[in-house]
């Protein structure tokens, strides 16, 4: 009898072309559907709760799939019999049982992305950070990142994509703390569109390098033009961190601050 399964997973995606499966490159779900394939005998379909670019992270990407034919590994062994067939820069960090019609994507009620800026140039950070080449004002960085916050179309702060039918996103929270070396941007959603969050950090910038003000960027999001979003922040400090469902599945791996 077909057990449908959901899966946490976390991944490097340095050397991954976004999580999407597509021809002739490596994508997160490619390896992963490999992985499902080999630890079950039997070519298997996940769907994830949203698409990551190229070159982005997630420590708490979700995925649902169906096994059609069943299988006899228990539900908390899931997990490591997948990671046997993984590369190391991919992991499963659990699995569940879940209702047959549970849907990663649609029922999702929010997701959360970290965005991780880092004042020092350092060959240990460059894979998950961005070093602006100049120095910034943390002050200016957190007052542009209020402008994003409510329900607002995010057409100028987004890719235009053909199978794209709403722009607008509710987004819940974004804010910004300062680290230990650096700042951290955590922006909560209900739900993103193409390159959204890159769009947004890479305009905060702007606004912390005094390039724009924050009156420009709250014009430049009414305006619903693409071409007054400044260069976007690149993939290597965005991480997707969590992603919440009305159903308790998870929980217990969310980040404290939730």
């Amino acid at each position: 009898m077909p057990r449908p399964l959901a899966l946490l997973l976390e991944y490097d995606g340095t050397h991954y072309a976004g999580w999407q499966r597509q021809p002739n490159v490596r994508t997160v779900q490619g390896v992963v559907e490999k992985a499902v394939s080999e630890t079950f005998g039997v070519p298997t379909q996940i769907v994830g709760s949203g698409r990551t670019d190229s070159g982005v992270h997630a420590r708490g990407q979700v995925a649902h799939m169906l096994i059609e034919n069943g299988h006899a590994i228990p539900t908390d062994k899931v997990a490591v019999a997948l990671n046997t067939h993984l590369p190391a820069d991919v992991r499963i960090r659990a699995a569940e049982d879940v209702d047959a019609s549970f849907h990663a994507r649609y029922d999702a009620n929010w997701r959360e992305y970290s965005y991780t800026i880092s004042d020092e140039h350092s060959v240990f950070y460059e894979r998950f950070s961005w070093c602006p080449k100049k120095p910034y004002d943390h002050d200016l960085l957190a007052a542009a990142a209020v402008v994003f916050r409510g329900e607002h179309d995010f057409t100028t702060f987004s890719k235009f994509r053909a199978d794209c039918r709403s722009y607008i996103c509710n987004v819940m929270d974004c804010n910004v703390s300062e680290t230990e070396g650096g700042s951290l941007v955590r922006i909560r959603a209900n739900r993103f569109v193409y390159s959204m969050v890159r769009s947004i950090v890479g305009t905060m910038m702007d606004v912390a390098l005094s390039r724009r003000t924050v009156d420009d960027v709250r014009t430049a999001l009414k305006a619903l033009d693409r071409s007054a979003c400044s260069e976007l922040a690149p993939p290597q400090g965005l991480c997707l961190t969590t992603v919440h469902y009305p159903i308790e599945i998870f929980h217990r791996y969310h980040p404290a601050h939730l």
